[in-house]
């Protein structure tokens, strides 16, 4: 079973949306039994705090099934667990290095790295894929849906 954990700065919005969209292109392939799925936040300010609303609500504009939820923050055993760590962006992988120290299993990962665009001109150097921009601050939901369809989606395809 291979195990898939999304990270996001508060665990509210990209990492969930992550999560959902993985786990529903996983049950269209049929291949459910060969995966778990989380997410979990790099910060501790939205703790205990479901989804936000605009990420639902684009969740389910696009029927993409989801669950009630309560963020978390990533633990150092999560490094252990799971096999891939998904980080939206360059800021959740410099807040993931004060929670698990270096990447020695190279288990880390951006979302966009997973990308169609990017398997076909493999990116050498992590510092070049782009963010998942965080909707929290920007307000479009429509592009990190996007972005992480679209991750999600390479991603299933590698894997």
């Amino acid at each position: 079973m291979t195990k898939i954990l999304f990270i996001c700065h508060g665990n509210i919005c990209r990492s969930p949306m992550a999560e959902f969209i993985m786990k529903h292109l996983v049950a269209q392939a049929g291949r459910t039994k060969e995966f778990e799925i989380a997410s979990a936040a790099v910060s501790t300010e939205e703790i205990g705090n479901d989804i936000y609303p605009p990420a639902k609500r684009m969740l389910s504009s696009k029927n993409i099934p989801f669950t009630h939820r309560a963020a978390r923050q990533m633990a150092r055993a999560d490094y252990a667990y799971y096999d891939h760590i998904v980080c939206m962006d360059q800021s959740n992988l410099r807040w993931l290095s004060y929670i698990i120290g270096e990447d020695s299993d190279h288990k880390v990962s951006l979302m966009m790295a997973w990308t169609i665009s990017n398997i076909q001109s493999p990116i050498s150097n992590i510092g070049n894929v782009p963010d998942v921009s965080d909707p929290w601050y920007t307000g479009d939901f429509t592009k990190a849906y996007d972005d992480i369809f679209e991750g999600c989606q390479g991603m299933l395809q590698q894997i």
